[in-house]
Order: C-alpha cells, then sequence, then structure tokens
C-alpha cells in the first residue's frame, strides 16, 4: 500500500514511457483501484512507434499500423493526453501543456500538477547548419517519415521512367543517405534492395540506373556491431553498387544538388538525414540538473540525480552503467536499455511510494544486429560475429520478441509469411501526405500551401 496519494507523470509514449505506465498500472492495480493513485501519460502521438521496424513498413514488408502500439488500448487503467509538455517547474511540481485544442480554447497553456513525474521525451533529430537541408531533407524517425519516403521513392521512379530529359531522370534516381548509423544503413539497405525488385515492373529502368549514395563523417558505419563487421557492411554495400563515402560531409543541398566535402555534386530529389539523435528540447525548459550533452544527470536507480520525485530513463538520461570496468561510463542510448530501465524505473517508483529501498539498473550490453535487406545483415552478439541470412534471421527474431502486445506480434510475423509466399507490394500512396489536394481542384479552388500542384502528391 502506498503511503500517502500519487499523481504520477509520465511525460512521453515512447519506450520508456510506455513500458514504464504499462507497468506501473499493473504493480499499482489495487492503489488505481480505491483512488490512491493516478498515472497520467502526455504524449504528442497517441501511439508507440517501435522504431526498428521502421526500415521494414518502408520496405513494404509490414504495414504502418502494425509498427504502433495504440497508447489507449494497452493502457486501460492510465489517463492519456495528447499534446506537448513544454516546461517543467519541479521545484513547485507543475507541468506546462498543450493540446490540439489550445489555439480553439484561446486560453493558453494549462497547468498539470504532480506528485511524481517521470520524464521520457525521447530524442529528435540532430540537424546541421546545412544549406537547403530544411528545405529538401526527410527524417527517418517516425513511422509518416517511413511511409512518406516509400511513397517518395517510388513516385522518383515514375518520374524518371516518364520524363525525357536525362538530367531529370537522373536526379529522380539518385538517393543520398547521410548517417551510417543503425536508421541509416537499414532503412538504405531495404529501400535499395525495395526499389531494385520494384524495376523489373518498369520498361525502362534498370537497378544499375539508380544512384544509391551513404555519407558518413567518420570512418566507420554501424559502430555497435564491431569494426569487422562494420567493414563487412561497407563490402556488401559496395557489391549492390551503393557508394558508400566514409570521412565524408554533406555540405549543401541547395537547388537539390547534393555537394559533398569531398568535392563531389549529385543532383538528386531525394537526402535522407539520419545522421545521429540530440536530446529533446523539453529537458532544458526544466528546473532538473543537465550534464553536457543536454540530457538529466540520473542515478543507478534512475532517480534524476540531486532531486526526489523526479525520474528519467532512455534518450533523456545519462545513467551510469553499473557494469562498466572504466568508470564514468553511461549506458547506451538505445532500445536494449530503454525498455529494461523502464522495468526498473517502475518498479523503483512503487517500491518509493511504498517506502521500500531502492535497486539500481544493472544490464551488460549482449550485442547489436542490423538489417541490410531481405536475407542480408550482420550482428554482433554474445561475442559471436555473424553475417548474411543468420544475422537477418536472428534481427526479425529479436525484434519480433520484443515488439509490444501479441496482437502485434502475430500480425507482424503473419505479414512476414504472406511477404514470402507472393510478390512485393510496389505502389505508391503519395496521394495519402495531400488528401485534400485533388478535391480542391475539383471544387475549383487552388490548392492549399501545404499540398503541390500535382494532386497524387509528387515531391
Amino acid at each position: 500500500m502506498v503511503k500517502e496519494r500519487a499523481r504520477i507523470l509520465v511525460v512521453g509514449g515512447g519506450y520508456v514511457g510506455m513500458y514504464t505506465a504499462l507497468r506501473l498500472q499493473r504493480e499499482l492495480k489495487q492503489e488505481l483501484g480505491r483512488g490512491e493513485a493516478e498515472i497520467t501519460v502526455v504524449t504528442p502521438d497517441p501511439y508507440m512507434t517501435y522504431q526498428p521496424f521502421l526500415p521494414e513498413a518502408a520496405a513494404g514488408s509490414i504495414s504502418p499500423r502494425h509498427v504502433v502500439v495504440p497508447l489507449r488500448r494497452v493502457l486501460p487503467h492510465c489517463r492519456v493526453l495528447v499534446g506537448e509538455v513544454t516546461a517543467v517547474d519541479h521545484a513547485a511540481r507543475t507541468a506546462t501543456l498543450t493540446t490540439p485544442a489550445t489555439d480553439e480554447e484561446g486560453t493558453g497553456p494549462q497547468r498539470l500538477a504532480y506528485d511524481e513525474i517521470v520524464l521520457a521525451p525521447g530524442s529528435v533529430s540532430r540537424t546541421l547548419p546545412v544549406p537547403g537541408l530544411a528545405d529538401h531533407a526527410i527524417g527517418f524517425k517516425t513511422v509518416e517519415e517511413a511511409i512518406g519516403l516509400r511513397n517518395h521513392v517510388i513516385e522518383q521512379m515514375d518520374i524518371a521512367s516518364s520524363t525525357r530529359d536525362p538530367a531529370v531522370r537522373d536526379a529522380a534516381l539518385t538517393f543520398v543517405f547521410v548517417g551510417g548509423g543503425y536508421a541509416g544503413v537499414e532503412a538504405l539497405g531495404e529501400l535499395e534492395d525495395m526499389a531494385r525488385y520494384t524495376t523489373r515492373y518498369y520498361h525502362n529502368i534498370k537497378p544499375e540506373d539508380m544512384k544509391w549514395i551513404l555519407v558518413e563523417a567518420s570512418d566507420r558505419i554501424l559502430p555497435e556491431v564491431g569494426a569487422d563487421m562494420g567493414r563487412y557492411t561497407v563490402s556488401e554495400l559496395r557489391r549492390r553498387n551503393i557508394d558508400v563515402r566514409l570521412e565524408t560531409r554533406l555540405d549543401s543541398c541547395v537547388d537539390r544538388i547534393a555537394v559533398l566535402s569531398d568535392g563531389a555534386r549529385f543532383p538528386t530529389r531525394t537526402v535522407v538525414w539520419t545522421a545521429g539523435v540530440k536530446p529533446h528540447p523539453l529537458l532544458a525548459a526544466t528546473d532538473l540538473p543537465l550534464d553536457a550533452r543536454g540530457r538529466l544527470k540520473c542515478t543507478p536507480e534512475l532517480t534524476v540525480e540531486g532531486v526526489t520525485h523526479a525520474w528519467a530513463a532512455g534518450d533523456a538520461a545519462a545513467v551510469p552503467d553499473v557494469t562498466a570496468t572504466e568508470p564514468g561510463k553511461e549506458t547506451a542510448p538505445n532500445a536494449q536499455h530503454a525498455v529494461r530501465q523502464a522495468k526498473v524505473l517502475a518498479d523503483n517508483l512503487v517500491r518509493s511510494l511504498r517506502g521500500e529501498p531502492l535497486r539500481p539498473y544493472s544490464h551488460g550490453y549482449v550485442g547489436s544486429v542490423a538489417s541490410l535487406g531481405l536475407h542480408q545483415g550482420v550482428a554482433h552478439v554474445y561475442g559471436r560475429k555473424l553475417k548474411g541470412y543468420p544475422a537477418w534471421f536472428i534481427h526479425r527474431a529479436y525484434h519480433l520478441s520484443r515488439v509490444p502486445t501479441f496482437n502485434r506480434k502475430a500480425r507482424v510475423l503473419a505479414e512476414w509469411t504472406l511477404s514470402g509466399l507472393f510478390k512485393r507490394e510496389i505502389v505508391s500512396l503519395g496521394s495519402l501526405e495531400h488528401p485534400r489536394a485533388e478535391f480542391e481542384l475539383a471544387a475549383g479552388g487552388k490548392p492549399s500551401d501545404e499540398s503541390p500542384g500535382d494532386p497524387k502528391g509528387s515531391s
């Protein structure tokens, strides 16, 4: 039984936010029923995105709706608010909140009082002041971006197939990916594999007509899987005629021309930015201690250092790694730690409410897996290095076991089975991004600023 009534505020509905709230509603089931506790989850989206499946969703191997988990379904005993926390005054135990109705109400942001706060807003794309980047590039952190990118790639193939201008064709078939981490390599591998398959249905496009370019500022890609597997990945991508450029930066993409630091220039209609992430801006709008990288300073018990009643984990938290041999090392900001930290965080929060001692988070790193397309992958698991089909199979098996809810597991497995029996879908639904454009034209109006002149949504 909790010592006193507790209002728990969970900021964020990603890995840490959802899994923490899920465990809290189970551990505090009786207290919630008696009204001794309440859990509020504030999230910009009413769903949690399982990001490791974004590349496969972009390639069409998994339906977009099966990459996300509806929070209201899995958190029936929590209050789910769709909105954004823009500031936290922990000294006063209040959070400033905006919702989709804030502008309509005209009363300004609302203040939400709490007794315990879990900060798990995640991260945002880390961009650089590259000229033209904001105008022409697309990220790869959300399911909307993944599906938009799939539609865009197929649309570029349609443009290349129908144009009579060689310059337009060349730009449409040139795809530049910036960033050699998981997101960039897996997105590139899956989309190149999908596009290469799609060329068999075009009478005038061959796989060798397309240019796929991976730009990485460091001297290696996929550092998580080790140097040997990183070198293998480079050779495997180059074997597929993918131009991998290490120790190279994107200097500009003005006028749809990708200019690289090595002097190369590529006219392109596709620039995908996956060059890392940074802490969520919300953290700077709190009165809680931050480290040099802008993350919350945390203890091994996942409390925010130096204060009480504040908790954090995942990308937003700098958590000491108690299993490391070298002092000062922190846990990596990945899903492997986030899911496990959420469990420990929820348990420790409940222990704190019941006056019990807290336990530190401890988890030894077991390895990493990455997909490079259908039946291709690399893995470094428990000290063993795998590549090709075995690594790809482990990648799928691991993430199938980790995707939340039995419902999603069954649907993803069914889609994988069907995709192995039938041909890939090669349809682009670009008009989904601008659903009113065609009706506006039919009604005699002009397309809005948000929709392109082309009612099908081509970029």
